[in-house]
């Protein structure tokens, strides 16, 4: 399930990249015609077939959030959290949709380019296409790249 998946890339981030989210000391109150909670139509899984794939990553990749935070709440602040936290699950469900693959090593997602040139019980190699969320934010091809079933995201 995509569960498992987001906290696996989410641990992996907390120990290189320790969130520090803003809190407000002195919060206002704002106008009631300011938005007072997160719009709910984010946390649809619906809104998310409709993005490009760019987005989906995005989502994905930099949007903070862990899954201890994901819960009901009440406050703007840690409501934002939880729906960026949804949002990365449901950014990975569409992607998984979308017939990209979730590798745990590389802590990247892959999509067959072509039909694998070769196909074990441990590993398929042949043409990927891989998203480089770190470089050059942009889809790169892999050819002869084996993609061992143990780093497989099961989910």
């Amino acid at each position: 399930m995509c569960v498992e998946l987001v906290i696996a890339v989410l641990r992996a981030e907390y120990r290189f990249h320790r969130p520090k989210y803003y809190v407000p000391r002195n919060p206002y109150q704002t106008p009631a015609y300011y938005p007072q909670s997160p719009n709910p139509v984010l946390s649809t899984a619906g809104i998310f077939s409709q993005l490009d794939v760019e987005t989906l990553f995005y989502v994905f990749y930099f949007l903070p959030g862990t899954y201890q935070q994901y819960g009901i709440t009440t406050d703007f602040t840690s409501g934002l959290r939880m729906l960026t936290t949804i949002g990365r699950y449901l950014a990975a469900k569409e992607l998984k949709r979308q017939s990209w693959r979730f590798h745990v090593k590389y802590l990247t997602w892959f999509q067959r380019h072509s039909e694998p040139q070769a196909i074990t019980e441990e590993y398929e190699q042949g043409v990927y296409v891989y998203f480089d969320w770190e470089g050059s934010w942009c889809q790169r091809k892999k050819s002869d790249f084996r993609f061992e079933y143990r780093y497989l995201s099961e989910d």
